[in-house]
Order: C-alpha cells, then structure tokens, then sequence
C-alpha cells in the first residue's frame, strides 16, 4: 500500500514562512513525480507545484518566485518551503504521487495565514 503523511502546517502571520513536509512509503519513490495541492474552504483543490522524477519543478502563477518544491530520495520525502506568506495561502495542503495507475493522498495539513 502506498502511503503519504504531511506536517509542518501552522498558523503564522502574512510574510513568515513554512516548510511542509511529505514522507511516502509503499513505493520507488525517487521514479515518481511528486505534486503538492491546496484546498481552501469553499474552493476546489488546485495545484500548487510538481518535482519530477528528474528533478524538474513546475509552479501555479499565484506561488511561483515564493514557494519551492523540492525532494529528498534517500528520505523518500518531498518538500515545499513557502515564503512571503499572504492570507490567500491559507488552505489545506495536500500532497500528492500517481503511482501503478492510481492517485493517492495524503490527509493534509492546515497552513493558516491571519495577522
């Protein structure tokens, strides 16, 4: 069974910064891409940024210049640090991986973003 597990959300006020984290087990991790996504109340769940397997990175608009997505093979973990926090950032992350033909997620951690 394939599994993801996020931390490192919190509540920090507009301009600080967080790193989450997403460890993975169940898979070869470092053939994979990786995907972070965010859900905020009432919105549908978006796209955030994608490390693939060869490194590469890709970013939504809203993100890019301020969050980095980045991995770790060795730890089978993916991260994304975010800076330059904005209350528009506030949502769930969730993390990502489509692995053997199926999607999987983890449940998510809560980034809050309020003066």
């Amino acid at each position: 069974q394939v599994y993801l597990v996020e931390s490192g959300g919190d509540l920090v006020q507009p301009g600080g910064s967080l790193r989450l984290s997403c460890k993975v087990s169940g898979v070869k991790f470092s053939l994979y891409d990786m995907d972070w996504h965010r859900q905020a109340p009432g919105n549908q769940r978006e796209l955030v940024a994608t490390i693939f397997s060869s490194g590469q990175t890709n970013y939504t608009d809203s993100v890019r210049g301020r969050f980095t997505i980045s991995r770790d093979n060795v730890w089978r973990t993916t991260y994304l640090q975010m800076n330059s926090l904005k209350p528009e950032d506030t949502a769930v992350y969730y993390c990502h991986i489509r692995a053997r033909g199926s999607d999987f997620w983890g449940r998510g951690t809560q980034v809050t973003v309020v003066s």
